[in-house]
């Protein structure tokens, strides 16, 4: 059974969840905030000396937060990290390594699930370090500009809170930058650090397997609809430790054997395409990564079939991740809306931006619908 990052991506979902809701649960505080009291001639006032609740209130969503997402991940990683060891018992198991490797212990890597853990720890640790400044710094933003629009006379002040309301929910709590620079708002970051570090543990899982029985080849699926960043490894040989770029390697045969007296495996030449922290190091099972990793098993593997998507191409897929966040976008408007008219509006553009993704999924029969990334925060 091969392994790949889509095994573990339903254990990221429920730490997305958490974020989403977290997200959703600080753009109505904010909201409610700037609506309170919106009437008032002292207006600007009143939210200067709220400063201090509204801090408190996006605090406490940043604790429990940190807290329920704390033993969520490290459930998850053990889970995928699993996944992947299972994943390598089940496609070895008709040979005799698969029923050896069956037999061990098959606990976790402590130290490797922990380093892990470890590491998704300090890519989200930023994140909770800014929610609450993010959000403070947006409130006293908005309460500034309102007032100047309404003493401008331009804008009432509920029509000027709205609209920079709308302005900071189509970023989204923004200030959150990957190391390719890009930047990301707070839950789709956390979401994609999840989803990135999961999807690791299985792969880890998979291949700590197999390096224990001394299988140090593994093989990349060639899966649909593959991105740039892919194409290259696609059908291609790894190993798993040792030389890195395209090169040979001699290795036994399987099951052949060669001699009469003195029975030895036959060998065969494999040609790589390079080691498996090449490939990965050069964007190879990125978030949203379709392609898997088998076992290499010399003289009996071959390469995978190539998958023909007729009617659909690549682009089409980012397509699809343009309105997935187009219906983000307005879900956050929503969530930020001051009144039930402005919630109702941005509910309708959420459905007509649904409408468009049914059409576009029911055009091109390779693509599915996944909900989960519609929702508030999820991942690019």
């Amino acid at each position: 059974m091969a392994v790949s990052p889509a095994m573990a991506e339903d254990l990221a979902a429920e730490v997305a969840r958490l974020y989403q809701d977290a997200e959703a649960a600080l753009l109505e505080r904010l909201a409610a905030a700037l609506a309170a009291d919106i009437d008032s001639p002292r207006w600007a006032e009143l939210k200067l000396a709220a400063i201090g609740n509204l801090r408190e209130a996006v605090e406490r969503v940043a604790e429990a937060l940190q807290t329920d997402t704390d033993g969520a991940v490290r459930r998850a990683l053990v889970e995928a990290y699993n996944r992947g060891r299972q994943a390598a018992v089940a496609e070895l198991g008709a040979l005799d390594i698969g029923r050896e490797l069956a037999a061990r212990d098959a606990l976790p890597n402590a130290p490797a699930v922990d380093r892990l853990a470890a590491s998704l720890a300090a890519d989200t640790r930023p994140v909770y370090a800014r929610i609450t400044r993010v959000v403070v710094d947006a409130y006293r933003s908005i309460t500034s500009r309102a007032s100047a629009s309404t003493l401008l006379g331009s804008l009432t002040r509920r029509q000027a809170s709205q609209r920079a309301l709308d302005q900071f929910a189509n970023r989204g709590i923004t200030g959150f930058v990957d190391t390719a620079g890009r930047s990301w708002d707070m839950a789709s970051y956390a979401e994609m650090a999840v989803r990135s570090v999961t999807a690791r543990a299985a792969v880890d899982g998979h291949v700590d397997a197999l390096g224990e029985i001394g299988v140090g080849l593994v093989i990349v699926s060639d899966a649909p609809l593959e991105c740039p960043l892919c194409a290259r490894w696609e059908g291609e040989t790894l190993t798993l430790s040792g030389q890195s770029g395209p090169h040979t390697v001699q290795a036994e045969h399987v099951t052949e054997t060669v001699g009469r007296i003195r029975r030895r495996r036959r060998t065969v030449t494999v040609h790589v395409a390079g080691s498996l922290l090449e490939a990965r190091a050069a964007g190879l099972f990125h978030p949203n990564c379709r392609h898997s990793l088998s076992a290499y098993l010399p003289g009996v593997t071959t390469r995978p079939p190539h998958h023909a998507t007729p009617g659909t191409t690549y682009e089409d897929t980012q397509r699809q991740r343009e309105i997935e966040r187009h219906i983000r976008k307005w879900k956050r408007r929503q969530a930020a809306a001051m009144d039930d008219q402005t919630r109702r509006a941005a509910g309708a553009r959420v459905r007509e931006w649904q409408k468009a993704m049914r059409e576009h999924v029911d055009a091109h029969e390779h693509l599915r619908r996944k909900p989960q990334r519609e929702q508030i925060g999820a991942a690019r």
